[in-house]
């Protein structure tokens, strides 16, 4: 980084900058080469506490600000973290460790969600319903639902945050946001930016800690905390589903996934091997819409593996700072432990390596890109997410065989397939059970499209026009003696 502005290493509560009360800290390392990046204040959960209060006071003031004023801010919010893309890619690829040209693309990708819901806050329009009777007058309005818990992931950790804060702020509510202690610089680096940008104090909190358990209950179980936003492993999800029941707050949860991809003998089988491997070997693996299993239809599968796997081979793994790098590391040791788990219990179960299945030797947290063949879904490889660089190859024969397979699983978030037969896209299309679905096109999320699963992938929507939704109540308003 060319400054150190946004290297903060204060956590961010009521408009000021502060330490643990402990003076305890933690330390952020680079996934690459292990060396530390910076250090954060490891608070507890009455700090987060003190968090949810704040937010709790600035909501009485922030709520009656006008749409127009709330998007101005957001717009802002916007231009200086454009303005900050390089730094701030560079602090996302020192901390988390993808490639730098990937880190870029986040950056922009989480601006945009500032610039779009600063937009969408005038746009929350309310109903005027048609009276059953003459002496009254029935109209619904929208208000913000209050203080958000927002709990965010390492593997996004700039695009997660702003599609969470950035609907919240826009619909008029105040957040308290738990980065992930593996990525909180990120989180922090944006609270200055919004400093920069003038929301006032208490509007947004950033709570880091090295105990994710005791300050993620808190803020979930909190009784002024009015809605839950979580992104993450569907284990946590169901956990905090159960501690925000109590109090029977708002969820939105954006939970595991197992994408299927699918290629049909009628694929463009080019475009198809382009498709995946951005889809699969991005983040190496580290996200959650990537591409867990690849169904190939029988009659192109020589040729597809054959191709495929040249692909793979091509894949270069090194430093996320490094201009040649395709391939990054995994974020810490025990993501390449459970790597090389999945990759071994795969292979005694039967799987054919392909290529790669062991570590890479540009540092301890690379693995190297990996193609299983000979996969079926009894392996326990088919039936888990693999956040990692896995690729494992499926045959299929009938495009109803492959449906049926490829909806065996209890998730739901995101499908892809390729086909150049316009009925098979329809039939396809509506037949996975996918909150999401790719259609020639391995990368699908942006600002505008809505982004949620379906099953045990998640609740509700995040980003689009239906991303406000869930920071919104409706009221309704009966209007008689008229």
């Amino acid at each position: 980084m060319q400054s150190r502005e946004l290297l903060k290493n204060q956590a961010y509560i009521d408009g000021k900058w502060v330490n643990a009360a402990s003076g305890s800290t933690l330390a952020v390392l680079n996934p690459a080469t292990g060396e530390q990046v910076g250090e954060v204040p490891d608070l507890n959960a009455a700090e987060a506490n003190a968090a949810v209060e704040a937010a709790h006071r600035a909501f009485s003031h922030w709520k009656k600000t006008t749409a127009k004023e709330r998007c101005t801010l957001l717009k802002r919010w916007y231009e200086l973290i454009m303005a900050n893309q390089e730094e701030l890619a560079q602090l996302l690829t020192a901390e988390q460790g993808k490639p730098l040209a990937e880190a870029r693309g986040e950056v922009g990708y989480g601006a945009s969600f500032a610039e779009w819901f600063g937009e969408e806050a005038k746009r929350t329009y309310g109903d005027h319903i048609p009276s059953p009777s003459p002496s009254s007058r029935l109209v619904t309005i929208l208000q913000p639902v209050g203080v958000v818990a927002a709990i965010t992931p390492w593997n996004f950790p700039v695009a997660m945050i702003t599609r969470k804060i950035a609907p919240a702020l826009a619909a008029g509510c105040t957040v308290v946001l738990k980065p992930a202690e593996d990525t909180p610089l990120c989180a922090l680096a944006l609270a200055e930016l919004a400093e920069q940008a003038g929301f006032p104090a208490g509007v947004i909190n950033i709570v880091t800690t090295a105990d994710p358990v005791a300050v993620g209950d808190t803020l979930t179980s909190h009784p002024l905390v009015n809605k839950v936003s979580f992104t993450g492993s569907t284990p946590v999800g169901k956990h905090i589903l159960h501690q925000a029941a109590d109090t029977v707050k708002k969820v939105s949860m954006e939970l595991g996934g197992n994408a299927p991809f699918i290629i049909f003998d009628d694929a463009d089988l080019d475009a198809a091997i382009k498709g995946v491997l951005i889809s699969k070997y991005r983040n190496a693996g580290q996200t959650c819409v990537c591409t867990n299993r690849i169904y190939v239809q029988r009659s192109v599968q020589e040729a597809f593996v054959e191709r495929f796997r040249a692909a793979v081979a091509e894949l270069r793994v090194g430093e996320g700072a490094a201009d040649t790098t395709d391939v990054g590391p995994l974020i810490n040791l025990k993501a390449v432990e459970r790597v090389e788990a999945v990759v071994g219990q795969a292979l005694e179960e039967g799987a054919e390596l392909l290529h790669g299945g062991e570590r890479h030797p540009a540092g301890e947290l690379f693995f190297q890109p990996t193609l299983l063949g000979n996969v079926n879904e009894q392996m326990a490889i088919a039936q888990q997410e693999l956040f990692g660089p896995i690729s494992t190859l499926f045959v299929f024969d009938t495009e109803d065989e492959v449906i049926e397979r490829a909806n065996d699983t209890p998730f739901g978030l995101a499908a892809y397939f390729y086909s150049r037969d316009i009925g098979r896209c329809w039939r396809v299309a509506e037949g996975l059970e996918y909150g999401m679905v790719g259609i020639n096109e391995g990368i699908i999320s942006n600002e505008v499209s809505p982004f949620g699963g379906v099953k045990e992938s998640g609740i509700g929507r995040e980003g689009s026009r239906h991303g406000i939704d869930d920071y919104l109540e409706i009221k309704y308003l009966c209007m008689g003696g008229i």
